[in-house]
């Protein structure tokens, strides 16, 4: 009879656990379709009474595009008319003359032709100000509006018409426009005799080839070691990720696990591949700017202990997205799951699920931070981006230069300098000369390069503050002297900073002459990621004991 008794209390509590679910799922649903109704309401009055004419297109944009900021930003609505962008993201493709653009002082000026495409081919330079499109001047329009008339369908013809530093007359090119295909490698190449270097700077369609075909033939020429520099990479596609992990780990491991609302939708990304190196000593670099896939591969090599990770903290983005088609030609790219390394650690930093009060969202704590193993055992942290096994500590960028960057004075004396020197040999032997350096500030001697220091910021506040509190004529001698002295040390500041200033300085040379690969190769001998994963590289105890957990 008890029996009987409990049989029925526990079908009328099942029952009742599934009415409230049925009714909370009713409820669920009679809100979105509530809210709806009251979106469309807001949508029509707006539309037939406000004072001024709307544009309906950008008008819902504008909602849809508040409404997804809410989750986090990755989540994004796609119209129509931004469809093409978004595929270029995807694949690196787009048909155009294959260079970079930007706004310099009212001006479009070419920042960077890709080697091998038509702008390069043709001859156009960095520095180059493009003055029409097609006839079209471009007086007046910004850079978005110059890179649509420069893409069009590849073999159509494209007149660009350019002024050059020292000529006085303009330049025209006519270039066949082509498919450009971005290269996730923008370089690779051997540091020294036995250290090859591969540069990934994204992850689109067939990123994994490229690197695969880099390592063969830096092995070829010698590389008995590798660095892969994931440094400022913003990720991308999942599989190449997967398949990049696969060239240094071996097949049937597991890459990296998604898990989501959709539980059906949760994978496992297994290799399948025979492997290309299985005990090439390798580092790979990080910085703060790797994210997305660019930490799931620094993640992958970490937790199997296959090499050792330098630099800094990486981003943190755990997120995946999946992209939904919509009406009218448009699309929604989701967040849908987070993932996992194989150790198990999530290594999302931000957490977008619990904001404050004002909208703000804030990283995970320490204390709130898991711990997990490696297959050697060492321990590594979920909830906040891959931490290095080596850390590289950079150096704070002087104002100065700050302030010669933004007012693009190392970018236009690099191009004046390009412009009466011929040749500069090997980008990796570049150096300025104490004499050239001296050209510079002679060079900077009438331009307007001027900056605030943090100090000088302080002081400013320090005399704000003095004059409410009505301490001001106490302290103005001691203020205006310490002004006097900061401006003073000031000026020195080319001299103190000379270092800082003449690395950055000896890239941007470098790449007029040598493009993406004199940057990269002019600052083998300066980069302090680099010169700590070659330290490391070298001395096979140090590699092997980290890699042990010893």
């Amino acid at each position: 009879m008890k029996i009987k008794r409990w049989g029925i209390i526990a079908f009328i509590a099942i029952g009742l656990i599934a009415s409230l679910s049925a009714f909370k799922q009713t409820d669920k649903y009679f809100e979105m379709a509530k809210n709806m109704e009251l979106f469309a309401a807001v949508y029509k009055e707006v539309n037939l009474l406000y004072v001024d004419e709307i544009n309906p297109s950008q008008f819902m944009t504008t909602g849809i595009d508040a409404m997804l900021e809410s989750l986090d930003p990755y989540t994004n609505y796609i119209p129509e008319d931004n469809i093409e962008d978004f595929r270029t993201q995807l694949t690196g493709q787009y048909g155009g003359i294959g260079a970079v653009i930007g706004e310099r002082k009212d001006k479009i000026i070419v920042l960077m032709p890709y080697e091998g495409f038509p702008a390069q081919k043709a001859g156009m330079q960095i520095g180059d100000e493009i003055i029409s499109v097609d006839g079209i001047l471009t007086t007046s329009k910004n850079s978005s509006d110059v890179s649509k008339l420069l893409r069009g369908q590849a073999d159509t013809p494209v007149k660009i018409k350019v002024k050059r530093f020292n000529q006085t007359e303009p330049i025209e090119f006519t270039l066949a426009r082509q498919k450009i295909k971005i290269s996730n490698v923008p370089y690779y190449g051997m540091v020294n005799t036995n250290t090859g270097y591969i540069k990934l700077s994204d992850f689109t369609q067939a990123a994994s080839i490229e690197v695969k075909k880099a390592l063969t033939e830096l092995k070829a020429s010698g590389a008995t070691q590798v660095i892969l520099d994931l440094r400022g990479n913003p990720g991308g596609l999942l599989n190449e990720a997967v398949n990049i992990s696969n060239i240094f780990i071996p097949k049937s491991k597991l890459v990296v696990s998604t898990k989501g609302k959709v539980s059906e939708w949760n994978t496992k990304y297994i290799t399948e591949l025979v492997p290309d190196d299985l005990t090439i000593p390798l580092v790979v670099l990080v910085s703060g700017r790797s994210a997305s896939a660019s930490e799931i591969v620094a993640g992958v090599i970490q937790d199997y202990d296959r090499g050792v990770v330098v630099g800094q903290r990486s981003y943190g983005k755990g997120l995946v997205q999946t992209t939904r088609e919509l009406p009218y030609n448009s699309q929604i790219k989701v967040t849908t799951a987070k993932y996992y390394t194989p150790s198990g650690r999530c290594i999302q930093a931000i957490d977008y699920a619990h904001r404050a009060a004002d909208g703000s969202v804030s990283k995970f704590a320490d204390s709130l931070k898991v711990a997990f193993k490696t297959t050697n055992g060492r321990v590594v942290y979920d909830g906040g981006g891959v931490m290095p096994d080596i850390t590289v500590v950079q150096d704070s960028i002087a104002p100065i230069l700050i302030s010669l960057v933004s007012k693009n004075m190392l970018f236009d004396y690099a191009t004046e300098y390009h412009a009466s020197h011929p040749n500069i040999g090997d980008a990796r032997k570049f150096n300025l000369t104490d004499k050239e350096y001296q050209d510079f500030v002679n060079w900077l001697k009438d331009k307007d390069y001027s900056y605030t220091t943090k100090v000088e910021k302080k002081l400013e506040e320090m005399t704000k503050e003095s004059k409410q509190e009505k301490y001001y004529d106490a302290m103005k001698d001691q203020l205006d002297q310490m002004k006097s002295v900061i401006a003073k040390d000031k000026e020195n500041d080319l001299v103190k900073f000379k270092p800082q200033i003449v690395e950055y300085l000896e890239e941007e040379i470098a790449s007029r002459y040598y493009l993406q690969k004199g940057i990269i190769e002019a600052s083998f001998d300066s980069d302090k990621d680099i010169q700590a994963a070659l330290e490391v590289l070298n001395n096979k105890t140090k590699y092997t004991s980290i890699l042990s957990g010893k």
